[in-house]
């Protein structure tokens, strides 16, 4: 999925040397999400997880295998991009909260839990560290199309590891309440809870007076350095290696603390 997300934006720069654009392609795919989010919250919580886990796989592989055969077969139209990355946007909306909440249902012990999470984001900061890289090696000597068939093809062995889990029976409540009525309890219950909506109010404003760098990250690649695809990865990979580095060292600070409570263990 990055070495794609790579290839999108890095393909969009280059077809309309406009940051605006590579603007336009993040808000494709994150808007839908940021909009459909409370929806996938309450189909998480209403419906089978698993099953809407598996939905939203397919739909991605979907996504990325009509991405491969639009620009393998020179249907290079900004639009179809967009529209592609929107459908991406709608999938993850769904994916992520049924994919996040069955962490708690798949770790048994709560003990336990804190370290699936740290393990779960060190593999995705992991992958945003070697997927771009690899992203702009392939960009440059065999082009967008193979970035694109290696998310496709990767959706084989993601749901094919799905199938082969065993997820605990979900039992969704029978007390189903108006959906506009679950939403603001959800929404009473974050301002009520000072940590969670300082939390939130953290990480909203960090996404939009920092995280939008990444716009101009193939403006800086292409202009400023006179570089390629490849300058364009290394740089989206030292994101990823920023990342990985501090979830592993939150994450031996977490053991610290544990081993100072229990020298034993």
């Amino acid at each position: 999925m990055w070495m794609q997300r790579t290839a999108v934006i890095w393909i969009i720069y280059t077809m309309t040397d406009s940051v605006l654009m590579v603007g336009m392609a993040t808000f494709a795919e994150q808007f839908p999400s940021f909009i459909l989010s409370p929806a996938g919250g309450i189909t998480a919580d209403r419906y089978n997880r698993y099953r809407v886990l598996m939905v939203t796989q397919v739909t991605s592989a979907l996504q990325a295998v009509l991405l491969t055969l639009a620009y393998h077969y020179g249907f290079h139209s900004l639009w179809i991009i967009l529209s592609l990355s929107a459908l991406l946007g709608i999938a993850n909306a769904f994916d992520i909260p049924a994919r996040q909440s069955m962490v708690n249902e798949i770790v048994k012990n709560n003990e336990d839990l804190p370290s699936a999470i740290t393990m779960n984001s060190s593999l995705n900061n992991l992958t945003r560290l070697i997927g771009p890289a690899l992203a702009g090696l392939v960009l440059a000597h065999y082009g967008a199309t193979i970035c694109f068939l290696s998310n496709a093809i990767s959706f084989i062995a993601v749901i094919l590891c799905l199938s082969l889990m065993h997820y605990p029976h979900h039992s969704p409540g029978k007390d189903r309440k108006n959906v506009w009525s679950e939403f603001r309890e959800g929404w009473n219950y974050t301002k009520k809870q000072t940590e969670i909506n300082h939390t939130l109010l953290l990480a909203a404003l960090i996404s939009l007076l920092v995280s939008t760098y990444n716009t101009l990250q193939p403006f800086f690649a292409k202009n400023i350095f006179q570089g390629d695809a490849s300058t364009y990865g290394y740089i989206t990979a030292a994101t990823g290696l920023g990342a990985l580095i501090s979830t592993l060292y939150i994450a031996s600070q977490k053991g610290t603390e544990r081993l100072k409570k229990d020298p034993l263990q």
